[in-house]
């Protein structure tokens, strides 16, 4: 979708003022006229993204959170095996979004990428109920059989079932970096108003998406442990095609962004790349060799002048027909710099990772009971973060942020970077809680007896874990929202989506990161006959101890993001 504006020398500075006060450059409405502000986007369009959000995070969730059971329970999986594939799993979907944005930013657009991605999210849940049916199917025709019972479920079911999950993967990443800036992008970064009203989208955005995650975690959890798989599989099937319908619903007040530079951005930014490494030898008074060495490394402002060597001809000379412009070297720059926050922010995604799994089976041993004859599942325990974040936004966005923003004058209260290291600093008084915890659950095992007997309920409450899941949700919103508005924000124009994608793929390498310390650690600690710290036995276990070790790698991720972050150098675009 594009549209030329041809305007004429003779138009007035006065004239054009007025122009811009009624539409907002750069952007056209679907039917690829100039966006007129008083009839599309900021928060008539946003509310419409924001729900496709919300049912798109209560879909996926619904998986998610509960799929070590479905693991260790009708695949017949080992704690560990289950945890790793988790985390490949989720490590999958978070990197996913990379490729989908690049097809987004790239080719298709965002709009025409989210109902691609929304159709091949619906067909792939659809597999998804269809390899649980055939697992009750299976089980109702081998239950006689006793040489079945202790057999693995048929290759093919589980074929089907791992086709579809990351069918669900594959489908999400092109969906999730594409909604929220397609969401941001209803903003115009030329109005003060709209500017400080996409700030707070950020914020509405996490609230009203963890309220989508926050249902998923109460209702569909229960469904799924004790009504059935088919129908806990089935139900976010049905919440993807009210998605879409949500979102084509408001396709007529949609602003869809324009670029006026109609080449590749990373055709475009990869050339500065590979020119600056072409001329690495070429004009040496431009920068001594001591002051290049330096300025790659990520430090001394960030200034990275080795990549002004793509302006320059390998002879050093300038040759405007064949050199990269002072936008694109700029942009590359713009690009490398977030490559040490990224690197530093791996830690918190690694801790991230465990509440969907090891908080999981750690609370799935306790006592679980609210009142008599009926006990929470222990996947729903997750709700508590979405409620604390739930809880926390309004407070931090009505109430924190004035107060910052009177103190420190920018339009946000604080700047991104901040808000990130804030979250990242309670993400590790959250597993050092986690450690005491679990120490007191296996205080607890021994105490009654139950050492070796890993099916008995440990009589302890299981709101023993509410404080490390609410610090948690605290830490998200901290993090999470800061992470998302940093990324769309620092990155050009034309590469949003990007972005977000690079914001979610350090979840995505968390979790591969997690699975394959998960997996040395229960190599390393299982020798000599002795039980490993994941042992299926989780009373042998010692999870208490990995969480002292994830607990240890926070401290080291808070100095190593200190450090980037008072390093850093923002986009001077950036309202900060």
């Amino acid at each position: 979708m594009a549209i030329t504006m041809l305007v004429g020398n003779d138009v007035s500075d006065a004239e054009t003022a007025l122009l811009d006060d009624v539409v907002v450059r750069a952007s056209v409405d679907f039917n690829g006229l100039p966006a007129n502000k008083a009839k599309s986007g900021c928060w008539r369009s946003a509310s419409f993204i924001i729900g496709v959000e919300v049912a798109e995070r209560f879909a996926y969730y619904g998986i998610s959170s509960n799929l070590i059971s479905y693991l260790t329970g009708p695949l017949g999986q080992s704690t560990a095996t289950a945890a790793e594939n988790v985390n490949a799993w989720n490590g999958a979907a978070m990197l996913l979004p990379l490729f989908g944005a690049f097809v987004a930013d790239s080719f298709l657009g965002r709009y025409r990428t989210i109902i691609i991605a929304s159709l091949l999210y619906v067909l792939g849940l659809g597999f998804l109920s269809m390899s649980a049916a055939l697992h009750s199917y299976n089980s109702s025709h081998s239950k006689n059989d006793a040489n079945n019972l202790a057999c693995s479920p048929p290759p093919f079911e589980v074929i089907v079932f791992f086709f579809s999950l990351y069918l669900v993967a594959f489908a999400q990443g092109g969906h999730k970096p594409c909604v929220q800036a397609f969401g941001a992008d209803q903003f115009d970064e030329e109005d003060p108003e709209e500017c400080k009203a996409k700030s707070s989208f950020f914020n509405w955005w996490y609230f009203s998406m963890n309220g989508g995650i926050l249902v998923a975690f109460s209702v569909l959890s229960y469904i799924q442990e004790n009504l059935s798989w088919e129908l806990g599989f089935g139900i976010p099937c049905i919440a993807m095609c009210l998605a879409l319908i949500i979102f084509l619903l408001g396709s007529m007040t949609y602003r869809f962004r324009i670029n006026s530079d109609k080449r590749n951005p990373f055709v475009r930014i990869g050339w500065v790349f590979m020119k600056a490494a072409r001329n690495w030898h070429a004009a040496p008074t431009v920068i001594s060799i001591e002051e290049e060495a330096q300025q790659i490394l990520p430090y001394e402002g960030a200034k990275f002048k080795f990549l002004e060597k793509a302006l320059l001809t390998p002879d050093g000379s300038e040759d405007n027909g064949n050199v990269c412009s002072t936008g694109d070297v700029h942009d590359a720059k713009a690009i490398l710099r977030l490559v040490p926050i990224w690197c530093s922010c791996l830690g918190y995604a690694i801790v991230f990772s465990q509440t969907s799994t090891l908080f999981t089976k750690q609370g799935a041993t306790m006592d679980r009971h609210i009142i008599s004859g009926f006990q929470i599942p222990a996947a729903s325990l997750q709700a508590l973060i979405c409620l604390s974040i739930v809880l926390f936004i309004p407070i931090y966005d009505r109430v924190l942020v004035p107060i910052a923003r009177a103190i420190t004058k920018k339009p946000a209260g604080i700047s991104m970077l901040q808000r990130i290291g804030a979250g990242i600093i309670l993400s590790f008084l959250a597993m050092v809680i986690a450690a005491l915890t679990e120490r007191q659950r296996l205080e607890t095992a021994i105490k009654y007896g139950l050492v070796n007997k890993p099916k008995a309920t440990i009589p302890m409450s299981v709101w023993w874990l509410a404080p490390q899941y609410l610090l948690f949700g605290i830490a998200d919103a901290f993090t999470m929202v800061g992470l998302q508005e940093f990324f769309y924000d620092q990155v050009p124009s034309e590469l949003k989506s990007i972005g977000l994608a690079l914001y979610l793929s350090i979840f995505g390498i968390g979790s591969f990161l997690s699975s394959f310390l998960i997996s040395v650690i229960e190599k390393a600690s299982s020798g000599d006959g002795h039980d490993s710290w994941f042992s299926n036995n989780l009373n042998r276990a010692h999870l208490d101890y990995f969480y002292w070790l994830l607990a240890a790698l926070s401290a080291a991720t808070i100095a190593a993001y200190a450090y980037f972050a008072n390093h850093y150098v923002y986009n001077t675009k950036s309202k900060v």
